[in-house]
Order: C-alpha cells, then structure tokens, then sequence
C-alpha cells in the first residue's frame, strides 16, 4: 500500500503562545487558522491551512525547538516573503542552491526550523 500524501506536518511549541503562532503563521506566512477539534481544543495549540498545506502547532510540555528536522514549503514568491519576514525581525538564512530551487531557512517564534523554497 503506497503512501499517498502527507496530510500535515506537527510541530512543537511551548504552552501558552498561540498568539505569537498566529502572528508567524497566518500573519507573516498566509495560512488560514483552522479550528481544532473540541476534544483536542482543551490542549492548546493551534492549527493553520491553505490548500493542501497543514500545520498543526502542539503543545509540548518539555518543549525543545527542532532545529534539523524541519518542514518545506514550496512559494511562488521567495524574495517578497522573505523581505516581508525580515521586516518583521525574522532572519532568513539563505543555504546551497538545490538544482531547480532556490531556498531559504528562518526560525518560527519558539525556533523551530522553516526551509522555504522557490521553483526557478
């Protein structure tokens, strides 16, 4: 049985900053927060789409931002949005070219790490 697309991507945050998740993700990257499930609201966090992309922000007790380990999300429009996120006090770290790519990582609040990517 072939697996047929990720559904979302977890990641990490400390108790009590949904409001800085909303300010990273849907204010500085676009996606749409979603509203989680009641059985799952109680545990804090939050959750954010735009089409197919999903992030589900959880909270973790002993929280340790994943530095390596990280999602990608592909752009259309890499030099606009990292010029918006570091006007915002976001560094963006530019890495080797990939062919076919050009790329970028920066840190959401709590320091977990975002690779974005443009197709050239």
């Amino acid at each position: 049985m072939p697996l047929l697309a990720i559904d979302h991507v977890q990641l990490a945050m400390p108790a009590g900053q949904e409001a800085a998740a909303r300010r990273f993700y849907q204010g500085l990257l676009g996606l749409a927060e979603t509203p989680k499930p009641p059985a799952l609201a109680a545990r804090g966090g939050c959750w954010f789409e735009q089409g197919s992309v999903r992030v589900h922000l959880g909270v973790e007790a002993e929280f340790k931002p994943a530095r390596k380990a990280h999602p990608a999300f592909l752009v259309d429009d890499l030099a606009n949005l990292t010029r918006r996120l570091q006007e915002a006090g976001v560094a963006a770290i530019e890495d080797e070219a990939l062919p076919g790519y050009e790329r970028c990582y920066v840190a959401d609040p709590f320091g977990n790490r975002i690779e974005l990517m443009q197709r050239l």
